[in-house]
């Protein structure tokens, strides 16, 4: 928890006084997910591709490093339970013989496109590119055939392919080790004349040149994958070694830009995404992306540890696991990632159903509203079983396990639970539907029954509600 002093702006004020005379319509919602962490043991490098057949099709790398799989479910907390079908097995000598890495599947054309990368039995180190072609409605049961290797400018070091198409372009991205620069990898993009063929000269669009991507004795910029929203391109990256310094790092271009020039991208100077000890969860990476199943959400997909210290080689270590979260965007339209959340249910943000720009945060443990939460999980709170029992709910801090929303002289501030009746009575709260919309929900206090939080001049109450203001006030969108 941060010790920083609150400033309430004269203008925040005015604003707030104006709108509790004057209504303000509730903006559309972008519904709450509800998901349970971690999704699935033991799978890395996992890539979740939602298809046109109502399905979520997830392949990831496996621990024997052996093997391409792939599952299916038409929601993406189904992908933890569902059967898994091994599509293809490691050569039995030669290429495509060791290190079966962070495969990727696209549909493209009418069929479907397995990207992974392969060492060789004779050299387990000489990491390549190469590409499945599967006909068929099902990628269960396609029909796969080998499409061989993706051939760069260089033989060398070369793994985590990814595809994308941007103004009618298809592009490969990946990462490689280019001869006359001492990294391990570095990014690089190119067009592509098929699904497994690129064309002209490879363009190096990373480098590995900070501390936070040179950690753990590797110098890494690797797994570039896309998302395209709000009129840019932006690329998240893995960086440093693959224990818990493992982090994304995140490139921007516009999307009218060439995208074939360095100079069109930007490198964000400090990670996006990193472990966070408080959650417990270590070295988050290698992500992509997907949607909700609603369409109306993008979801965060990456694996990491619930550990920080690892014995011996962190690629031998078969504990990397799936884990999915929703990814935010800040009001200029850049991407929100957060921290790793917590395991057990999703965390959720609680919008002003009155002020729609605004959600609940805490600041220096007291509860606020505001706008535009750059340190996000501020405003990310756990819905878990009530501290108190008796059917209630209590909310639970995102970045502070352990702290809840509780009342306190009628104030509502984020403290830690010292497991005294009181506590968990001032910590539970009766979740009914929404004072001012039955989509919505309020939140009544159980031991002061007719008091509900609410907000009031930028700070959390809890008070009694008498009137439409109020109503609205004490009116949050899950989020």
């Amino acid at each position: 928890m941060r010790f920083r002093r609150a400033w309430l702006l004269a203008g925040t004020l005015v604003s707030a006084l104006v709108a509790s005379l004057l209504f303000i319509p509730p903006a559309a919602a972008s519904p709450a997910v509800s998901y349970t962490n971690s999704l699935v043991s033991q799978r890395a490098d996992t890539h979740i591709y939602k298809h046109t057949d109502g399905y979520y099709y997830m392949t990831a790398t496996v621990p024997e490093y052996d093997r391409l799989v792939l599952r299916r479910s038409t929601t993406l907390q189904g992908l933890s339970s569902a059967a898994e079908t091994v599509i293809w097995r490691k050569h039995s000598s030669g290429i495509m013989g060791a290190h079966i890495w962070a495969p990727e599947i696209h549909f493209i054309d009418g069929k479907w496109y397995v990207y992974f990368a392969a060492g060789a039995t004779n050299n387990i180190w000489a990491i390549r590119m190469y590409v499945l072609e599967g006909t068929g409605s099902n990628p269960l049961t396609a029909t796969w055939t080998e499409r061989g290797q993706i051939r760069t400018a260089w033989e060398t070091f070369s793994l985590d392919a990814s595809t994308f198409v941007a103004n009618g372009v298809r592009y490969l991205i990946w990462a490689q080790s280019e001869p006359g620069i001492a990294t391990n990898s570095n990014i690089y993009i190119a067009r592509m004349t098929n699904p497994w063929t690129i064309t002209g000269t490879p363009v190096r669009l990373a480098v590995p040149t900070l501390d936070w991507e040179m950690r753990g004795g590797v110098k890494v910029n690797e797994g570039p994958i896309v998302i395209q929203r709000n009129n840019r391109i932006f690329m998240t990256y893995s960086a440093s070694a693959t224990d818990a310094n493992y982090c994304l790092g995140l490139l921007t271009a516009s999307s009218t830009a060439n995208l074939l020039s360095a100079s069109s991208w930007t490198k964000t100077p400090t990670p996006v995404f990193v472990s966070n000890a408080n959650t417990g969860q270590w070295g988050p990476g290698h992500n992509s992306f997907t949607v909700s199943e609603d369409g109306q959400s993008d979801i965060l997909v990456y694996h990491d540890r619930s550990y920080q210290n690892i014995s011996g080689d962190p690629l031998k270590d078969p504990n990397r696991r799936t884990r999915i979260q929703k990814l935010y965007w800040n009001a200029d339209g850049t991407p929100n990632f957060g921290i790793p959340v917590p395991d057990g249910a999703h965390p959720v943000r609680l919008k002003s159903y009155n002020y729609p720009t605004q959600f609940i945060r805490h600041w220096e443990y007291r509860a606020r509203l505001e706008a535009n939460v750059a340190t996000l999980a501020d405003s990310q709170f756990k819905i878990v079983t009530g501290l108190n029992g008796g059917g209630s709910v209590s909310l639970e801090s995102t970045n502070f396990p352990g702290y809840y929303l509780r009342h306190k002289n009628n104030e509502m501030w984020v403290e830690r639970n010292d497991n005294t009746a009181l506590f968990r009575a001032d910590a539970s709260f009766m979740r009914r539907a929404g004072l001012a919309s039955s989509s919505a929900v309020s939140f009544e206090s159980v031991n002061f029954a007719g008091r509900y939080i609410r907000h009031a001049s930028n700070l959390v109450q809890l008070q009694a509600v008498s009137d439409d203001v109020g109503r609205a006030d004490a009116t949050f969108i899950l989020e």
